[in-house]
Parts: C-alpha cells; structure tokens; sequence
C-alpha cells in the first residue's frame, strides 16, 4: 500500500468538512497563507479518499496532523504506509491509538493529552466585556515576546501570524501587555480558525482576563469566518473553565509528542 499526495484542495476540503469542529486545523491549512508549507497525505480506494494526514512544515520541527475522522483503521493504515515519507524529527498531534503505527520507527516523547474544543454556543460571547480589548499588529511582536517569555515560554508561536491580523490584547495599569489570545490557523475563504498563543501574565490571573481576550478575538473572527476551534491541555482546568464561558465545547481528545527517529543500535 502507498500513501497518495494530495494536490487538489477542493477534495481535501470535501473530506474534512465531514467533521469540521475536529478538522479546524486542516482546514485553515488550505488557505494560501499556509498551503506552501502543507504535504497532504492520503489513504485512497477506488477514488475516494479514506483517510488524511498533514505534515506542516512552516515550523521548526514541522508537526504531523494525524486526527481520527471515525476511521482509525483507515488511519493506520495510512501512517504505516507514511513512514519512509516523514521527517526523522516531528511534531505529532496523534488521535487516541494511533501512536501504534509510528511505535517501530520513532522514539517518543509524550507532551501529554489534549482536548479539541469548538465554539458552539457563540451567544455566551455577548455575556462577557471585551470593552478593553485592543488589537494587536507586527508593530507590537517585542512585546508579545516579552509576555510570552513571562507566562507561557516554550509556546509554538510563529510572528507571521501576526499579519492575519487576528491577535488581540488587554493592557495592565502599567501600559504593558497583560493578557493575549491569537490565532494558529485562519481562513477566511475556507471560514475557519484555530485559536492559539493564549495566555496571561502570572502576575494578572485570576481576574478573567484570558476570557476576556477569547471572547475578544471569537467576535473578531465571526465577522469571517464559521467554525472556530481550539486545543488545550487536558489537565489546563482554569483554561477549559474560562473556554466553556465563551462558550466552548469539548468535541475530541489527542495526544501531543514529539517524535524522534530511532537508530538502528536504540531499536
């Protein structure tokens, strides 16, 4: 069996429109901003595509998006076959189960366990005030690096992003940056977004702020968009709590992990 490369993003797209709320991240990987970085591979019988995998290269390391659509045999299938087509260091968001496949090639790191999360209840939105919300430009990336250094070091953070014009932010009394949420993926021709780089300073939690950022950006991204989705750690309870009051829903659980080829004397 041998995976296909895909090329023709209207039957990407067709495919993973079958479950968007768990797709949100392959679906802003159409969009031009992001398609040169993108190798779609797929599991296909008599025309159909059964199954999809992404590898997203616009990071170093680049990250392997291997997410369940109800088909995990397909999907296994599928990674099997990939193996001589993937890097020997990436980044992997695996569905539960699927980590089997990639086993015998890579060794891995567990990042731990996450929650797909889709906003399904938008109208809470209008409950929160996001008066003292500001948008954010590349004008402002020191100090985003700066916020991001305090309260969230080590996060997949790509400057590009911030030409989407999607980050938000709240200031503190002091004018410096106090809270941010932005954007991993956005399309609005494909009309979807994936949340990501949200976080506030340790020394301003506590008093909303985090949902006060989200709910800024999901009214942002409403005007262009129809499906907004997000991940989180699993065990990130004060996240989950603030993403439920704006609304969110848990749709799906994944593994993180960082995949590392192994040499033939570590096997």
């Amino acid at each position: 069996m041998h995976p296909t490369q895909l090329h023709d993003r209207a039957r990407i797209e067709a495919f993973l429109l079958r479950r968007p709320e768990l797709n949100f991240y392959h679906l802003g990987d159409l969009d031009d901003f992001f398609w040169p970085y993108t190798q779609w591979l797929a599991l296909e019988e008599s025309g159909g595509i059964q199954a999809i995998a992404l590898v997203y290269s616009g990071g170093d390391p680049p990250v392997l998006l291997a997410i369940e659509n109800n088909n995990q045999r397909e999907m296994l299938a599928l990674l099997e076959a990939s193996l001589p087509l993937l890097p020997a260091r990436i980044y992997a968001h695996l569905s539960p189960g699927l980590d089997t496949a990639l086993a015998g090639r890579y060794r891995m790191e567990s990042h731990g366990e996450y929650r797909k999360m889709a906003l399904r209840h938008p109208a809470r939105l209008v409950e929160i005030d996001t008066s003292i919300v500001q948008p954010l430009a590349p004008a402002h990336l020191n100090e985003l690096r700066t916020l991001y250094a305090a309260a969230y070091p080590g996060n997949w953070f790509d400057p590009r992003m911030l030409e989407t014009g999607q980050y938000v932010g709240v200031r503190g009394a002091d004018g410096g940056l106090a809270a941010v949420a932005g954007i991993h993926v956005y399309s609005p021709v494909y009309r979807v977004a994936g949340l990501g780089n949200i976080t506030t300073h340790p020394a301003q939690r506590g008093r909303g702020l985090g949902a006060q950022v989200t709910a800024g950006l999901c009214k942002r991204l409403l005007q262009t968009v129809d499906h907004i989705g997000l991940n989180v750690r699993a065990d990130n309870a004060a996240a989950l709590r603030a993403y439920q009051k704006c609304g969110f829903e848990v749709v799906g659980t994944y593994y993180e992990a960082m995949l590392s080829q192994q040499t033939a004397d570590s096997r």
